[in-house]
């Protein structure tokens, strides 16, 4: 913003300079009045000033990242067959639970049928063991049978019992085959390519497709460490990480605007990586019509962040001389003091000041054009809204550059002589 201020400042001179040389060209120029007011002592300058205070400013950062989905499936097969249906297109949105494929499921049907006549011979068998343990028992209290005789009896009602529970072990897994022979999705998301075609045999462990959650999307990104400690400051004076928002920046695509999904943040890292002292962090965004893929280059930005006991001048404050960036301060008697200034972070309308200002200094916040070392000022008081200064400065430079534009034409058309006065010529 400020280099875009210096920017129209420097158009505003080139006008009127090309004023002042068309001026120069026409027959006769006025000439100033010379009076006993010109030698009069100028006015104080009216502009605003604030005394500088500590504060927490709000800062708004953004950080590159690249776009991905945890929760990502791989189909695989369960079963070996041969594939007979596919039920879906390629790049189409899947719900959890919906069929995607047909793994030959009358092989295994077969076997569930098979296993369900085995269940039924074990469970009579058992029926038959358990009569003849019951007999057996009132036998033996007549002492018409043995105690052998009754053990044996005892002994083959459990091995029946046995093979019934073995056969319905041999159901379930009949059951969990026939299951797999029709493969459903794990989740829902968007399906891609199918890795093999219908007709094919798969085995156990073919892939077959892969199908991404699209809704909603984790952003991991990377962050500086100074903004991570600061951040688990603010976290840790009471705030939680759902509390910062974020927002997701979707590139333009054929020169289209750029678009925006809201987030929040959901993790921040407890260690600084030593090879680029970065902190890990990721964010969680909204993504309800697949506005964003998976694998996208993204800028994240994060809302919530502040910078905390910071001196801070409205970034029109700051001009550049001889030694650097520089704003004014003022003395006792109101004149207006240059004093070179360290930046630091831009926060929105608001330039962060390393070094060069104290807490209790008067400094110029408002717009310094015309300002010059030793000028009376008459302070104004600051509302602390930057923005607003900031906002009031560009619409004052582009009006005069209006005017100044709209005097250098009508300069121009005078300087042209008429169409008669040109015949004459």
């Amino acid at each position: 913003m400020k280099k875009m201020i210096h920017s129209r400042r420097a158009s505003l001179v080139t006008l009127v300079a090309a004023l002042a040389l068309s001026a120069c060209g026409q027959e006769q120029a006025e000439a100033p009045q010379q009076g006993q007011g010109a030698q009069q002592e100028a006015p104080p300058h009216k502009v605003e000033v604030a005394e500088m205070v500590r504060q927490d400013i709000p800062l708004d950062k953004s950080y590159p990242s690249l776009l991905r989905s945890d929760d990502e499936v791989t189909l695989v097969a369960r079963v070996n067959g041969f594939l007979e249906e596919r039920h879906f297109e390629p790049g189409q949105l899947v719900e959890e639970g919906d069929r995607l494929y047909t793994i030959e499921p009358d092989l295994y049907q077969a076997t569930v049928n098979q296993r369900e006549a085995d269940l039924q011979s074990a469970r009579a068998e058992l029926s038959r063991a358990q009569r003849d343990a019951q007999r057996f028992e009132q036998l033996l209290s007549q002492n018409s049978v043995s105690r052998q005789q009754y053990d044996q009896a005892l002994a083959d009602q459990r091995v029946a019992q046995a093979n019934v529970a073995q056969a319905e072990a041999a159901l379930s897994s009949a059951n969990l085959d026939l299951g797999y022979s029709q493969v459903t999705a794990p989740v829902s998301g968007m399906i891609g390519l199918s890795q093999v075609n219908v007709g094919n045999l798969v085995t156990s462990g073919t892939e077959l497709a892969t199908i991404t959650p699209l809704d909603p999307l984790e952003v991991r990104f990377q962050l500086p460490q100074r903004d991570a400690f600061e951040l688990r400051r603010q976290l840790r004076d009471g705030g939680d990480t759902s509390d910062i928002r974020a927002r997701l920046s979707i590139p333009g695509v054929s020169g289209g605007s750029d678009s925006e999904l809201e987030g929040h943040l959901d993790f921040l890292g407890s260690r600084v990586d030593s090879g680029t002292s970065t902190v890990q962090a990721s964010a969680t965004f909204e993504n309800p019509n697949a506005a964003v893929l998976p694998g996208q280059f993204v800028r994240v930005r994060i809302e919530g962040l502040k910078r905390f006991e910071v001196l801070a001048v409205p970034e029109i404050a700051v001009t550049q001389g001889l030694m650097g960036p520089q704003v004014f301060v003022l003395d006792e008697d109101n004149k207006a003091r240059e004093r070179t200034v360290s930046l630091g972070e831009v926060a929105g309308p608001w330039q962060l000041i390393r070094e060069g200002l104290e807490p209790g200094e008067r400094v110029v916040v408002g717009d310094p054009a015309g300002l010059e070392p030793g000028m009376t000022i008459d302070p104004q008081p600051f509302d602390g809204n930057a923005e607003d200064i900031v906002e009031d400065v560009e619409k004052e430079e582009a009006q005069q550059q209006a005017e100044a534009a709209e005097s250098m034409e009508e300069g121009a058309a005078d300087s042209q002589p008429a169409e008669g006065e040109e015949g004459a010529q």
